[in-house]
């Protein structure tokens, strides 16, 4: 049975709160954290980075489609919340190598069952959001469905 408004009693004890995080909270930090290990470019370099230590130029060119701008501030976001390790080597020119912390080989394999379950229903997916009754015109429908088939060929 679902509290009344008026009660005031806490869903857990606020000890276990304060431990766990509240997500849901606006302020909560634990959404910095959620951002970044499940934005688009976060969730494939912990992927990448599952196989072994990569340099920059390699993530680069096993992430189709990322600039080196936003692939530079993902590997930053990772480094700050402790996911992966940034190894600089004091040579000329500088050779620099990320891999993933035992935290980040964690959050990795979390990530990845979310993106295999996507690869899996994928076919799914695509068959409920063409099935979806259009709030546009048929005519920007058909061309938003037509873009999502070449997203999902190219990911294929």
């Amino acid at each position: 049975m679902k509290p009344s408004t008026r009660d005031h009693r806490p869903s857990a004890p606020l000890s276990a709160k304060v431990k766990r995080g509240d997500l849901l909270a606006e302020a909560c930090p634990s959404r910095e954290v959620l951002k970044h290990m499940t934005s688009r470019w976060g969730v494939l370099v912990l992927m990448v980075l599952e196989s072994g230590t990569h340099r920059f130029s390699e993530l680069r060119r096993a992430i189709g489609g990322v600039s080196e701008r936003m692939l530079a501030q993902t590997l930053q976001w990772l480094e700050g919340d402790g996911l992966i390790e940034r190894i600089a080597y004091p040579v000329v020119p500088p050779h620099v190598e990320y891999r993933l912390t035992l935290l980040g080989g964690e959050a990795a394999e979390k990530v990845r069952g979310l993106a295999d379950w996507i690869e899996i229903n994928l076919s799914r997916i695509m068959a409920a959001c063409e099935t979806k009754v259009p709030e546009t015109s048929e005519e920007e429908s058909s061309r938003k469905v037509v873009r999502r088939t070449r997203r999902a060929e190219k990911t294929t």
